[in-house]
């Protein structure tokens, strides 16, 4: 989550060949039917709160940004997992009083690892209340595995859960604000970094190829994603040390669970890893508690076996399939998006998002644009990613 100090920066400055349109097996997509499921004001954040934050963070000059309260509110609503109906959740950020017609940001929110770090879960203001303050109906959806849906693995880099969870809460916030009388324009952006970038573009995807769920993207942004799974294999199979083996650990384990191998962790992970995982992964562990509890050389994490299959073209097949079948190779996004990546990015390789850009581009993508970040980490390059959105979005 990001804090109200970057908010505020944002602020400041002005302000992660088409197929045919097949629904995904076991989904039924019905534009007239009620997602939404319930609704809750969590908290009423007046303007002058959130000025006086302004004020007390060093940003008092650009108060007049803020130019509305904010009434956070959680809603629950209806998504699709393995196909079945379950219940899913997420943050409804309005601006207090909004009289015209207002445009939906949603915006998806990079790993997390912790149940308390999900958007529904916050104890404070979570910062993404100033972009309803300066004018957007902002959605934050928790995903799937937080939340509402915290008994289930979370999905991580599935493409059609991840598109499918924001989707539906689109509609379901667009539900909550018709009953609320809330009135909305027909614009809609998404923006997201690190997995929220790819759960952008999954979204992004899902919308541009099922035009019956009677959405359309305005612009999109999507920031140091790992778009490109199999390129991402390809950097761990060649044994280099990777700095935050969670992200290894969450893929397998998600893939596990999602397409139902139901393999022990001893085929993947050697000993302690093995043991030492379901615990990491009970939901009360960061990422950083995580790493600890790893290590950063694949060929120590990884078990002999699987470890050589990897290296092998006809090794680990399903894996394999699974990680090109979720990356963005059958796509190409028609609305106006730009993909941004720092280039030191030490987590996601500034690599992925240039390649996945140059396939985009040769495959006849209008209206995309990359702009990369010099000396951006995967830490750093995110708020000058927004300084850069924010104008853009306000263009359209």
């Amino acid at each position: 989550m990001l804090t109200i100090c970057l908010f505020l920066s944002i602020l400041l400055s002005g302000f992660g060949c088409q197929p045919e349109a097949v629904a995904p097996m076991g989904v039924e997509i019905a534009q007239d039917k009620e997602h939404l499921v319930s609704s809750e004001l969590v908290a009423s954040v007046p303007q002058s709160m959130l000025r006086s934050i302004a004020a007390s963070e060093g940003f008092g000059a650009y108060s007049n940004e803020i130019k509305y309260g904010v009434d956070v509110y959680k809603i629950v609503y209806y998504t699709t997992y393995q196909d079945r109906e379950i219940k899913a959740s997420g943050l409804v950020c309005v601006p207090q009083g909004i009289s015209e017609p207002a445009p939906v940001l949603s915006a998806q929110h990079g790993t997390i690892f912790n149940q308390q770090e999900a958007p529904t879960n916050f104890t404070d203001l979570s910062g993404f209340e100033l972009f309803a303050s300066s004018g957007y109906v902002t959605f934050i959806p928790d995903y799937i595995g937080f939340g509402e849906s915290a008994g289930i693995f979370h999905p991580y880099y599935n493409q059609k859960y991840s598109g499918l969870a924001v989707v539906d809460m689109i509609k379901a916030g667009k539900s909550f604000c018709r009953k609320e009388n809330i009135p909305l324009s027909d614009k809609l952006f998404l923006v997201g970094y690190s997995e929220g970038g790819y759960v952008t573009l999954a979204a992004q995807k899902e919308i541009e190829t099922h035009p019956e769920h009677g959405l359309q993207v305005t612009a999109s942004a999507a920031g140091a994603g790992g778009y490109d799974l199999v390129s991402m294999l390809g950097g761990v199979t060649a044994g280099k040390p990777y700095p935050y083996p969670s992200y290894l650990a969450y893929v397998l384990q998600s893939y596990n669970n999602t397409s139902n191998w139901n393999r022990p962790l001893t085929d993947f992970f050697q000993e302690p890893y093995a043991s030492r995982l379901p615990n990491l992964f009970d939901g009360t562990n960061g990422g950083s508690a995580i790493n600890r509890q790893l290590t950063t050389d694949p060929k120590t994490l990884f078990s002999p076996g699987f470890f050589e299959a990897l290296q092998k073209p006809a090794g680990e097949l399903p894996l394999k399939q699974a990680l090109q079948a979720n990356s963005f190779y059958d796509w190409v996004p028609q609305s106006p998006t730009r993909l941004y990546h720092g280039t030191a990015d030490e987590i996601v390789p500034f690599e992925n998002s240039k390649q996945t850009y140059e396939r985009f581009a040769a495959q006849g993508a209008m209206q995309l644009k990359f702009i990369p970040i010099p000396e951006g980490t995967h830490g750093t390059a995110f708020e000058p990613m927004l300084r850069s959105v924010i104008p853009w979005i306000q263009s359209f």
